[in-house]
């Protein structure tokens, strides 16, 4: 059974930082991309960046160049760096991974984490 368990949510100031992060635990042979969604109210759930077994990396235009996706493929963990936070950050954050068990590659996600950013 593999687990994706989320923290770092929290209440921030507009033009805050939060550090989000999702560790996998269970019989995980590898795992390849990591990614980390989100959902606001009223919308749809959306990628917001992803990071490659190799370490590459993609971001929604909507937050390239506050947010930063990083991992360590020795604790499969993957982080969420957030900075330059607005009230349309708000929102459910989920993160996701694609890790190779026994039976093959599959997708898991994280409980989720709501971050809201208001004054």
């Amino acid at each position: 059974q593999v687990q994706l368990v989320e923290s770092g949510g929290g209440l921030v100031q507009p033009g805050g930082s939060l550090r989000l992060s999702c560790a996998a635990s269970g019989r995980i042979f590898s795992i390849y991309n990591m990614a980390w969604n989100r959902q606001a109210p009223g919308k749809q759930r959306e990628l917001v960046a992803t990071i490659t077994i190799g370490g590459r990396t993609n971001y929604a235009d909507s937050v390239k160049g506050r947010f930063t996706i990083s991992r360590d493929n020795a604790k499969n963990t993957v982080w969420l760096q957030m900075n330059s936070l607005s009230p349309e950050d708000t929102a459910v954050y989920y993160c996701n991974m694609a890790i190779l068990v026994g039976r093959g590659v599959e997708d898991y996600w994280g409980q989720g984490t709501q971050v809201t950013v208001s004054s």
